[in-house]
């Protein structure tokens, strides 16, 4: 018997009957061309498809020509892009998966082009980091709109698609503009109360139903809940249900939050799992139609629970889809062990942000290519069993060479068995006992406690191509060393060294704050075992390059443990017991009992110019750049 049978029984959506209860929500791949279908847009959605998926649903898909979203996004504003949306979802439906298209309109939050007129909004209210206010869009341009949407979701069904969705949520973009409070200050027949907001909305559903008739879903997402001082609650949503139920609407997609509170819609890592589930339960209550809850929901376990506790209709998978292709296919078999771990990082967002097409940290593989066979069959010597060395040794393994991977510690996973230990990075203990795992079904020949020596390389490994990922090591700074207690953050974090009760830290980037973090008290409370931490940064920002939700997170839980965070300062002088720094231009002191170092990582290598080096090794990145670069150098040799 299936172990996660709840997850894989069939559902009717509207007159449509979906296969099982996954279902992929909208995630940007800026894989489009000036709003096109690609060729490689058709094979990252078919091989969610091919991996199991029952429902997809496409990322934003503008339904006007004037405003553009994303760069990489796709469109379907007149039917020009018909025909390589047919391509699409033949390609999905090929493998049993319903496609629907997210249609939407940017408004406010447009990507400012060169030659993009004023954004357009509900009100000349725009978000935090706007460069200007917007105008208010006239309700003349607000008829034409609402026919846009209905077009566009024409344009789906000719193309052959099973539906689209509304995006309400997240008070992002012009419909979800419309319906909150803290964008929509009009006071005409779209602004004021609850159901003027939601007028436009209902009146989008109104023409799409009308151009596509009753068999065409249509499904809408809204924030349950956006946890916010003056936003929308749970209870505005409940009753905006039960309007969208009244209007047609076919299911409702239960996210939370908004883009103003970050963190909030997309939560960062360690947070709980399906943290928007009880506004969708509340609001399941009072509708007849189903409802589905999204947001880290990445194990099969969880996604299962939640369905057969009759808690929701269906779950929405994004993040763990792109993290792993085959993820519902693995579940059905019961081979959840196999699935590869999404900790969301959200590097599949910040790497669309800045321009790139989509990434992830795990996975250096988002488009599920097939790993080609190498024409010469090599024997490859692997040093060092962290990230890269693992991902180095099963990407040649899967070319087809004998491999051997030699690590000079008793076990296996390398940095990641220390970045772990923080508050809420328990996800990389599963990135370890995965990329572990793997290896077991194969004939690599795995060697613990083994450190390579010159002898061996010039004996026994004489003919083996030679790939060298032994890392970094923590920096120190020797003159601040005076100090009577110092130690390496990743010390502390090995248990190798224990600090004291009145702790410094040198380093505000992530390793510096989540070393304040797992030492700082739990609660703030002044209780006499408390530990008195500082964090001292030398810029104005703390954790530089982190993700927004990580890093908001974790700042804020630095300042509710009272962490002292000093900003703009840089040490001058150590002693034995006292730090010296200087802020602003003004002196000051700190005394202390224990300083950790937590400035950087100088790359490791063995010195010998047989070695080919990569991640840390080669050079110091995140841990994205470690199995990206061993995968990379792998399906190469």
């Amino acid at each position: 018997m299936n172990k996660y049978e709840s997850l894989f029984k069939p559902i009717k959506i509207g007159n449509t009957v979906v296969k099982n209860r996954i279902f992929m929500p909208p995630i940007s791949c800026n894989l489009a061309n000036k709003g096109y279908i690609t060729d490689a847009l058709v094979e990252h959605y078919t091989n969610r498809a091919k991996g199991g998926v029952g429902l997809i649903i496409t990322e934003v898909t503008t339904v006007e020509p004037v405003y553009t979203y994303l760069p990489g996004d796709i469109c379907i504003y007149d039917d020009s892009f018909i025909e390589g949306w047919k391509k699409l979802i033949d390609s999905v439906h090929q493998y049993d998966c319903k496609i629907l298209t997210q249609l939407f309109h940017p408004a406010y939050m447009a990507f400012p082009l060169p030659g993009t007129p004023r954004l357009i909004a509900p009100s000349n209210v725009g978000p935090y980091y706007a460069k200007e206010a917007p105008r208010e869009v006239t309700k003349e341009e607000l008829k034409v709109l609402v026919s846009q949407f209905g077009d566009a979701a024409r344009r789906v069904q000719i193309a052959g698609g099973d539906g689209v969705e509304i995006q309400c949520a997240h008070a992002h973009g012009l419909l979800g503009g419309f319906l909150t409070p803290l964008y929509n200050k009009r006071t005409d027949e779209y602004g004021g109360d609850l159901d003027s907001r939601l007028r436009l909305t209902l009146e989008v559903i109104e023409d799409i139903r009308n151009k596509c008739g009753r068999d065409f879903i249509i499904d809408v997402r809204i924030s349950g809940d956006e946890y916010s001082a003056g936003g929308l609650t749970v209870n505005d949503q409940i009753y905006v249900s039960k309007q969208l139920e009244k209007a047609g609407v076919d299911f409702i997609h239960v996210s939370g939050g908004n883009t103003i509170k970050r963190g909030s819609s997309m939560p960062a890592p360690g947070t709980s799992a399906a943290p928007h589930l009880k506004a969708a339960e509340e609001i399941r209550k009072y509708v007849h139609i189903p409802i589905t809850t999204v947001s880290r929901i990445n194990e099969p376990w969880i996604a299962n629970e939640l369905i057969e506790n009759d808690r929701v209709d269906a779950v929405m998978i994004g993040r763990a889809n792109i993290c792993d292709s085959d993820f519902a296919n693995k579940a059905k078999e019961g081979r959840s062990e196999d699935i590869r771990p999404c900790i969301g990082c959200g590097r599949c967002l910040t790497s669309v942000m800045f321009g790139k097409p989509i990434q992830c940290t795990v996975n250096p593989n988002v488009q599920s290519s097939p790993v080609e066979k190498a024409v010469e069959k090599k024997k490859v010597l692997v040093i060092g069993g962290g990230p890269a060395g693992l991902e180095a040794a099963y990407t040649a393994y899967e070319r087809g060479h004998d491999v051997v991977l030699c690590e000079k510690l008793g076990k296996l996973g390398g940095q990641l068995n220390v970045a772990a230990v923080p508050i809420g990075k328990n996800d990389l203990c599963r990135v370890v006992k995965f990329m572990v795992n793997r290896l077991k079904d194969t004939d690599i020949d795995i060697r613990l406690n083994c450190e390579v020596t010159d002898e061996m390389l010039n004996n026994e490994f004489a003919d083996y191509t030679v790939l060298g990922t032994t890392g970094a090591v923590a920096k120190e700074i020797e003159a601040f060393k005076v100090f009577g207690n110092t130690m390496t953050a990743d010390e502390v974090l090995r248990g190798d060294r224990f600090p004291g009760k009145k702790v410094i830290i040198i380093g505000g980037g992530s390793v510096g704050c989540e070393t304040a973090d797992y030492l700082a008290p739990l609660v703030n409370d002044l209780f006499p075992a408390n530990r008195d931490v500082t964090v001292i940064e030398m810029t104005n920002q703390l954790m530089a390059g982190e993700g927004g939700p990580a890093k908001s997170r974790v700042t804020m839980r630095l300042q509710e443990k009272g962490v002292h965070l000093l900003l703009n300062s840089s040490v001058k002088e150590v002693r034995e017991n006292t730090v010296v720094y200087e802020c602003n231009g003004e002196t000051k002191t700190l005394t202390g009992d224990t300083l950790i170092f937590a400035v950087g990582y100088a790359s490791a290598p063995l010195q010998n110019d047989r070695i080919i080096q990569i991640g840390d090794s080669n050079k110091v990145g995140n841990l994205k750049d470690a199995i990206s670069s061993a995968y990379q150098l792998a399906v190469t040799l």
